[in-house]
């Protein structure tokens, strides 16, 4: 029997995770998580984790599974989905693929080339170099040199746009270079579906998921994380804001507020990444599973 996979794609807040459960509850299956900072074990409140009940509902993947102190590639997320979609399909015919980071779920249903290992200590220089700096100097420093990376992915995302960097300083090859040629593609039946609601609708529920994060312990687990500011890991929205706020920079008032406005632009840019993707049927995040259950070819 063909094996089958459920990609269920959309931008931060808008539901992803309570669905994927009860679709992989109707259909027997596990899930394979694709979001690049749920895989962090050190990491909590500000990635929206799965709660411990919701994990327990069914069985996840990518999940607790790394520590900030290593550092997981788009590629090495394929490796690890690949082998587990090859476990799990053992003793099931549909695994559910949720999650947000768009070249994860690229690099695992199309492949992905090689990156030669890239020199320590230049991720290192970079890492120290950011953190002087700011994201200004990043910016222009992948201007200089990659301005294809620059151009095609945007200079929004600190994490992407170090790793870029340190990748071309190491193989003197732009990132890109390693990505064009996708043609390893999985040898399943793939069905992506991707959630959207109104943009007001959703900025509302992020503002009310940051508000949550807050009253749950956000200030107090930034807080335990900040000797370990300058890792990789550590470079993402909710934590890089509260970091200003311990370094003295801004007020906590003022990090919260960025956190919301980071969040909805990243929102966005997901959005903007998903829609560019002919595969992926678009649903009403309002409407409930069912709108995919019928949609889906058994």
């Amino acid at each position: 029997m063909k094996k089958n996979i459920l990609v269920l794609a959309g931008p931060t807040a808008v539901g992803k995770t309570a669905w994927a459960i009860e679709l992989a509850k109707k259909l027997d299956a596990s899930i394979l998580s694709s979001d690049s900072r749920q895989c962090y074990r050190e990491l909590g409140v500000a990635v929206a984790k799965p709660s411990e009940e919701e994990l327990k509902l069914v069985p996840h993947y990518f999940i607790n599974t790394h520590s900030i102190f290593e550092t997981v590639t788009a590629a090495d997320y394929a490796r690890y989905g690949r082998a587990v979609l090859e476990q799990l399909f053992q003793s099931s015919d549909w695994v559910v693929v949720c999650g947000g980071t768009g070249l994860y779920v690229n690099a695992l249903v199309q492949g992905m080339d090689e990156i030669p290992e890239v020199d320590p200590m230049i991720r290192q220089t970079i890492i120290e170099q950011y953190t002087q700096h700011g994201i200004t100097w990043l910016q222009q420093t992948l201007q200089q040199e990659d301005p294809d990376f620059a151009e095609a992915r945007g200079l929004q995302n600190p994490q992407r746009m170090m790793r870029a960097l340190e990748v071309k300083r190491s193989t003197h090859r732009s990132i890109l270079s390693f990505q064009k040629n996708q043609t390893d593609k999985l040898p399943y039946n793939i069905q992506a579906f991707g959630m959207e609601m109104p943009r007001p609708d959703l900025n509302q529920r992020i503002d009310l998921r940051i508000d949550n994060m807050v009253e749950s312990g956000l200030l107090e687990e930034a807080k335990a994380l900040y000797p370990h500011r300058h890792l990789n890991a550590m470079q993402t929205v909710g934590y890089q804001e509260i970091v200003e706020h311990l370094d003295g920079s801004i007020s906590l008032e003022e990090a919260v507020e960025r956190i919301k406005i980071h969040t909805r632009q990243y929102a966005k840019r997901q959005m903007t990444w998903f829609k560019r993707d002919a595969s992926i049927q678009r649903v009403d995040a309002w409407e409930g599973v069912e709108v995919i259950m019928k949609k889906i070819k058994i």
